[in-house]
């Protein structure tokens, strides 16, 4: 085969070699460890498959996936927060993503696609290696094969939302036309068909739950439960409909009573959770790297840094005595539920509580940056959002009406009495915002309903329609592949 001279992106690098490092993470389903083998001494050991499935799992932990970068461009790039923190403080490139003035060049950017095309390298590579197991009971076989794909499904479920396009790959890349397929974008339909295949396949696979020790396993819900936000991005109205009353109409789920326990250690795998990323906050800590300390109150008696605060105009956007306010926002000079009192001359006047970990009435061993924090990925209370969304798109107001005020009557309000459809869907826009806020789906939320250049520009915010749409392909992955890649529109 003839060579071919050429720098490559990091996701044609890493879909070509895979990656099996791994570390350990919460329960006993992430406790294994690589070492050094041979092919056959591979095959042989037992523990091989839990390996390469828990290496899938692992990157969904890391610094680059769940943290800094994507708390930047998911929460404080949109209206409900403000970068925080003091004002001399960056975080690298926060400010830019907090004032729209962010490049191709921003850190954030080439944090999210590297972490996001490692968690792809590991799926594939896992893939590739399962069906290879003949020991393998075939049930628990179909599961990882499963579970990965869901994982795989994710990851690129984050990437299709953040920039369009991508690279596509459905297999460990093994040829040279494979790796510089890897470097050539497709079409956001094309990626969204992928997800669709990979979640379709392994929700099949999946069970509805597991034991106490493989909680945060994929399962057959949370194959469902991201179906449902891929049509409802796509605007297949009649799917997102079917796929959200399939799970608010399950025996599995039921909405937590009080709002403001989902964000509590003791919420964890609550009985409306569909999938969550799970950390563990005793020794060995394994938890999301920094997502609690970047956001927690920052100054004197404070707890972290002071990142992604609370906007005036989301405290404004609350109704009196909506509970979930309270849940959401800390203020500053506020006593905390575990009687922690935050310093009333703290740099921000507010932070964000659902990020929040109690260091006295929570598991906690000293390690700020790996905490028990859980990240709550999908939930009953986002599928009757949906459902409302849905029904409103398909005429149905009554049952959007239905689904809406559910979720109020546990925020403590009174019903929507909102009738026609433009009524209702800017009903379901409004409480989409309260219910889900720093869930880091808002702006994502803005950017596909159309609404993004409006609501953004309203709060100062310089959105530039026909280019903000997306983020910026990272100009460094530009640059390693050559050329290959091609940039958003506008950068």
């Amino acid at each position: 085969m003839k060579r071919i001279n050429r720098k490559f992106s990091f996701s044609a690098i890493l879909l070509i070699i895979g990656l099996v490092g791994i570390s350990a993470c919460k329960k006993s389903f992430l406790n294994e460890l690589v070492r050094n083998q041979t092919p056959e001494d591979f095959f042989a050991n037992p523990d091989a498959p839990e390996q390469l499935v828990t290496a899938v799992y692992n990157e969904l932990y890391e610094w680059q996936q769940h943290s800094f970068s994507w708390i930047g461009i998911t929460s404080i790039a949109d209206d409900d927060a403000e970068k925080g923190s003091d004002p001399g403080d960056t975080g690298t490139d926060k400010d830019q993503l907090d004032k729209f003035t962010f490049t191709s060049s921003s850190l954030s950017f080439n944090d999210i696609w590297e972490s996001n095309f490692k968690g792809i390298a590991r799926a594939n590579q896992a893939l590739f290696y399962l069906p290879q197991f003949n020991n393998l009971p075939a049930e628990k076989k179909a599961r990882y094969i499963g579970e990965v794909k869901f994982l795989r499904a994710y990851y690129y479920w984050n990437l299709v939302r953040t920039f369009g396009g991508v690279p596509k790959s459905d297999r460990l890349i093994q040829t040279q036309e494979e790796i510089i397929q890897a470097n050539i974008r497709v079409s956001a339909e094309e990626i969204y068909a992928f997800i669709k295949q990979d979640l379709n396949e392994a929700l099949v696979a999946l069970p509805s739950s597991y034991d106490a020790d493989n909680a945060g396993r994929a399962t057959r819900g949370a194959c469902i439960g991201l179906l449902a936000k891929v049509a409802l991005y796509q605007k297949d109205w009649a799917m997102a409909k079917n796929y959200s009353e399939q799970l608010i109409g399950s025996s599995t789920y039921s909405l937590t009573p009080n709002y403001a326990n989902i964000w509590k250690e003791s919420g964890e795998f609550n009985s409306e959770s569909i999938w969550e990323i799970n950390g563990k906050g005793t020794d060995p800590n394994k938890g999301l790297i920094g997502y609690f300390v970047v956001q927690a109150p920052r100054g004197a008696g404070g707890l972290g840094w002071g990142f992604n605060t609370p906007s005036q105009k989301l405290v404004d956007a609350y109704e009196p005595g909506d509970v979930r306010k309270d849940a959401t926002i800390i203020f500053a000079g506020q006593t905390l539920w575990d009687g922690f009192p935050v310093n009333p001359g703290a740099p921000n006047p507010r932070y964000n509580y659902k990020a929040y970990i109690s260091k006295t009435l929570e598991t906690f061993n000293g390690n700020d940056n790996e905490t028990n924090k859980n990240l709550r990925v999908l939930r009953l209370g986002e599928m009757y959002l949906i459902h409302a969304e849905a029904c409103t798109e398909l005429g149905d107001t009554a049952k959007a009406r239905v689904s809406l005020n559910t979720l109020r009557n546990r925020a403590g309000l009174n019903p929507t009495l909102a009738i026609g459809v433009d009524e209702m869907r800017e009903a379901v826009y409004k409480e989409r915002r309260v219910e889900m806020a720093f869930e880091h789906d808002r702006l994502f939320d803005l950017r596909r309903t159309g609404r993004a250049g409006k609501v953004l520009r309203a709060a100062g915010i310089p959105f530039v329609d026909g280019k903000h749409e997306l983020y910026p392909i990272p100009q460094r992955q530009i640059d390693l592949s050559g050329g290959l890649l091609i940039q958003n529109l506008g950068y």
